[in-house]
């Protein structure tokens, strides 16, 4: 289910708030061939190393994040967007505060 209605505008870096010590998130849009994904998240905050069965893309839109992608780390910033390849480990730790748009296309 969508956090977000259709026919409305969204303001990606607006329409979702920082928590402290946390990771928000709000589902955009979710059909069987996707996801699309708003998050948050405090300055330290992080996923873990995991792999997912599909290619996810991330585009950054506010902040600074460390993305390790099958160990190899990339700092991205407002702005900046990269695509992690499906089944290949990857991790997030937010360097700073930062807000970002998780793309997941499945098939």
């Amino acid at each position: 289910m969508s956090n977000f209605n259709h026919s409305t505008i969204i303001n990606f870096k607006k329409d979702i708030e920082y928590a402290s010590n946390s990771v928000v998130s709000k589902r955009v849009l979710e059909q069987k061939t996707g996801n699309i994904t708003l998050f948050s998240f405090d300055k330290g905050q992080k996923l873990s190393e995991h792999s997912a069965p599909f290619d996810a893309m991330v585009q950054v839109v506010e902040g600074k994040v460390e993305i390790t992608i099958d160990k190899k780390p990339y700092i991205l910033k407002e702005g900046e967007t990269i695509i992690m390849p499906a089944n290949i480990p990857h991790a997030l730790l937010a360097v700073e505060k930062f807000k970002m748009l998780l793309t997941m296309i499945k098939g």
